[in-house]
């Protein structure tokens, strides 16, 4: 991380920064014993995972890394997603889960990522919780994409404010326990693909390029009821920033 390879960038500089001192975020306590009860009461809960918002920059864009999952898997197979997963008893918090599953998933080594935050969890329709834990990759070119062939097809780059702009996008309105609501979906085009980045992953990704850039998306946004239901620890309220 203190490489002198490497200049960090001034914009995700100022972005570390700001995640940190902004008064709308709850500090961690540096008190060890505190909140670590609540932590593990949480994690004992089933139907919890994380992911890893990986954020990086070039050529003066933000980018943020993506996959797109293995047609074998039994469940969203071929769908594009953050790196992430379950929890696993073993994990201390959500960020060792995102850290853990995006080393498992595309060979990312966590020490190479700097958390900065952790986003409101979103509640999917089948009553899991997923927490988005963002970080920044300061040292682009020490990061080796290896993806795991039984969970992830590719791995690929998209620049974030894409998700706050109303080009190469649709959308499709849908009902869920009386709610309209409507699923968003994006086209990235790179490496002589298209990837649809949509739903869920979509949703996070809107939210976190919302904090980055500090303003709401150029279209409606009337994100589904259920994502947002109170079903965690109240402690877990708003963004949660790391020291």
């Amino acid at each position: 991380m203190d490489s002198n390879n490497f200049t960090r960038s001034q914009k995700l500089l100022d972005l570390s920064q700001r995640f940190r001192q902004s008064k709308s975020v709850s500090p961690l306590s540096d008190d060890p014993s505190n909140g670590r009860s609540n932590q593990s009461e949480r994690l004992k809960r089933p139907n919890r995972a994380a992911v890893l918002i990986c954020l990086f920059e070039e050529e003066d864009d933000i980018f943020v890394i993506l996959t797109q999952r293995s047609s074998k898997l039994s469940s969203h197979a071929g769908e594009v997603s953050l790196p992430g997963g379950r929890t696993d008893e073993e994990d201390t918090d959500d960020i060792q889960t995102a850290l853990r599953e995006a080393e498992e998933e595309i060979g990312l080594d966590p020490t190479l990522v700097d958390v900065v935050t952790v986003l409101d969890p979103f509640v999917t329709k089948k009553n899991v919780t997923v927490v988005p834990v963002m970080g920044i990759l300061w040292d682009k070119q020490s990061f080796n994409p290896v993806p795991n062939a039984g969970e992830v097809e590719s791995i690929f780059y998209a620049p974030l404010e894409m998700f706050l702009k109303d080009k190469k996008r649709r959308h499709e309105e849908r009902e869920f326990g009386g709610d309209k609501y409507l699923l968003q979906y994006f086209d990235h085009e790179t490496n002589d693909r298209v990837y649809v980045i949509w739903a869920l992953t979509a949703g996070i990704l809107i939210a976190a390029a919302s904090l980055v850039f500090r303003r709401p998306p150029d279209f409606e946004e009337r994100a589904p009821k259920f994502w947002h239901k109170a079903t965690v620890n109240s402690n877990l309220s708003g963004i949660t920033v790391v020291k």
